[in-house]
């Protein structure tokens, strides 16, 4: 029953050796609202967001008492842990884990069941909705320390656990923080003072006389600049196709709301369509070419835009979207691009766009009538050059984001290894070995 790879104080047992389990039930009445006679109803949802919504009828449920070891026992989490803060009612789907030692500490349950998550959760039984197979589950190696040292190990992984969290939260920030920052600079590019420094240098440079014309009064920017509409920089404006595509290869590459990445085109999802030789010819894409997301479900989508590059001449593009074909005598695509990513346009796309329908949606008009702050085309060309200056930075650093989260993701599971092979605490030789408590459960039996 020992384990060579454990201290010599330690023990080795089945989980079902030391462990009972009762499953949760639905009660028979649930409130909304917290009144007398019922407890906070524990479902997975309250067991993995910590908020309690529901409130369950005592009498009819099963309930959980403050520092119980909760399982959710079927659902896509299957094998996730956690411990109660409260006495609560207990969710069908979840099972109640109980110690049958004494001298088996509940925290330390709960830390080694936490540490066997990953493998309990891919060793599930089901067909449909999956859960826990009891025969993986209860026949896991348990590794069992002396009473004492569990205390130690519990208290000692208390301390570096909350670190690690520490750490998750902190880095957790980054991509909002960088988030801000993209927009921050668009914000900055779009409206001249990206370039402020710039324009000082090269004081003679100036827009047609038409845009100038066109600058509201409540609109605050460089005198070289204009507020214009997208109408006004566009020389076509067009819908996709409503031809039904496949993955088949045949015919033309048509571009779909999938392929419209951040800012660029993404070729991972590519489906084909025959089309005639006119229809081809009106949906052709160029290089500069803008598509436009006009409906999706997300109101976060619509008016999200991809510029076409010479990868993608010759694709189509379906009806969900619009291109627009920018007058580069006037604006530079890559500008017009990033424009309709600032917080500005966004916010003429995103308020009409809403519908209680599910649907949201920006037409033609809605389109053309949408206004973008513009420079020079010299100026457009430096903040083009600046504005993907800065967002390398952020891919650079977003990319270290991506290394660290992946680190400190799998630090929890190696220190809980650690902790349950012997290694996180030193051993006390007074303590009483783990043999003799599986010894006095068997007596007990």
């Amino acid at each position: 029953m020992g384990s060579n790879n454990l201290p010599s104080s330690w023990a080795s047992c089945r989980v079902s050796d030391v462990v009972d389990s009762l499953k949760g039930k639905k009660p028979e009445r649930l409130t909304t609202q917290p009144k007398d006679g019922f407890l906070p109803y524990i479902d997975i949802e309250a067991f993995e967001k910590g908020v309690i919504n529901r409130f369950g009828d005592a009498a009819s449920s099963r309930l959980g008492e403050k520092g119980d070891v909760l399982m959710v026992w079927d659902g896509a989490r299957s094998g996730l842990v956690g411990q109660l803060d409260r006495e609560g009612a207990i969710g069908s789907t979840i099972a109640i884990l109980s110690p049958l030692l004494d001298e088996l500490d509940r925290k330390y349950l709960f830390r080694f069941a936490q540490s066997k998550y990953d493998r309990i959760n891919t060793n599930t039984r089901g067909t449909g909705i999956p859960h826990v197979d009891p025969e993986f589950f209860w026949n896991l190696d348990f590794p069992i320390a002396p009473f004492n040292e569990q205390k130690r190990i519990v208290a000692k992984l208390e301390k570096i656990l909350a670190k690690v969290n520490d750490a998750k939260d902190r880095l957790e920030t980054i991509p909002r923080i960088l988030k801000r920052f993209r927009q921050s600079v668009l914000a900055a590019a779009c409206s001249g003072r990206l370039t402020a420094d710039w324009r000082k240098k090269n004081p003679k440079t100036s827009l047609p006389e038409s845009f100038k014309r066109k600058l509201p009064d409540e609109i605050e920017l460089p005198d070289t600049w204009a507020s214009v509409s997208v109408g006004d920089v566009i020389t076509n404006l067009k819908y996709g196709t409503a031809k039904k595509c496949e993955h088949d290869g045949k015919g033309v590459p048509v571009l779909r709301i999938p392929n419209i990445g951040d800012g660029v085109i993404d070729h991972s999802d590519l489906k084909y369509a025959t089309l005639d030789k006119k229809e081809l010819e009106a949906l052709r894409l160029d290089v500069g070419d803008i598509l436009l997301i006009r409906s999706n479900g997300s109101v976060s989508l619509v008016g999200k835009t991809a510029i076409i590059r010479k990868s993608e001449i010759g694709f189509a593009y379906a009806g969900y979207l619009i291109r627009l074909r920018p007058d580069q005598k006037l604006v530079l695509p890559e500008y017009l691009n990033f424009s309709f990513s600032t917080f500005d346009v966004r916010l003429q796309i995103e308020v009409p766009a809403r519908s209680t329908s599910g649907v949201n949606n920006i037409n033609s008009d809605e389109v053309r009538k949408l206004r973008i702050a513009i420079g020079p085309l010299s100026e457009q060309e430096e903040i083009i050059r600046r504005i993907e200056k800065l967002f390398k930075l952020a891919d650079t650093l977003e990319a270290r984001y991506a290394k660290a989260k992946k680190f400190v993701d799998k630090l929890t599971q190696s220190i809980l290894a650690k902790a349950f092979r012997g290694d996180l605490v030193p051993q006390d030789p007074s303590d009483e070995p783990a043999s003799e408590l599986l010894k006095q459960l068997q007596e007990r039996k």
